[in-house]
């Protein structure tokens, strides 16, 4: 009788093992099939932003792509402009701060410069989506070989900080 309950449990367990086979089997085959669609307002895994901002400046990535900014330098004025936006980099998110600061180094030195909030039209009362200066020195740094610049601002009690890529073209200006 003793041998009868083993062969019944090795049976039962071969059974249940046998099951568990197949269901992982056809797990397996699902996966393959194509990631469904990804909601751009939550994990990015798979998502691409766009490569310039809806201004058509240059990307900042904050945080691990929480918010990104997009910064606009007008060479003509030497104004420096910061939109602050979501995390799919498409729209603009006003900020309850007065100011954002971008930091850089200039001559081996660390120099500061303070970006005045801006609100655009649709900010409401009290927020700004849009920073600006018209420091032409600002404008100047960035180009600098060297500069690191990097901005700086605070979102929802959260500090963030992001690289500023020196990536555009190079005709037309020179630098030092």
């Amino acid at each position: 009788m003793k041998l009868s309950s083993k062969l019944f449990t090795l049976v039962l367990a071969s059974a249940t093992f046998g099951f568990v086979g197949c269901k992982e089997s056809g797990t397996t085959v699902e996966t393959n099939a194509p990631p469904a669609t990804v909601d751009t307002h939550d994990d990015h895994a798979g998502h691409a932003h766009p490569t310039e901002g809806p201004h058509h400046g240059g990307l900042i990535e904050l945080g691990n792509e929480e918010y990104h900014a997009e910064l606009v330098h007008d060479e003509d004025t030497g104004s420096v402009t910061i939109y602050v936006l979501n995390a799919a980099a498409t729209e603009q998110v006003p900020i309850e701060s007065t100011e954002v600061t971008i930091n850089v180094k200039h001559d081996g030195k660390p120099e500061q410069f303070k970006l005045a909030a801006s609100p655009d039209a649709n900010d409401p009362q009290g927020k700004s989506s849009r920073f600006v200066s018209t420091d032409a020195e600002l404008g100047e740094h960035l180009d600098e070989e060297g500069a690191d610049p990097k901005l700086v601002l605070t979102i929802n009690g959260k500090s963030f900080r992001g690289t500023i890529a020196h990536d555009h073209d190079h005709e037309g200006h020179d630098h030092e």
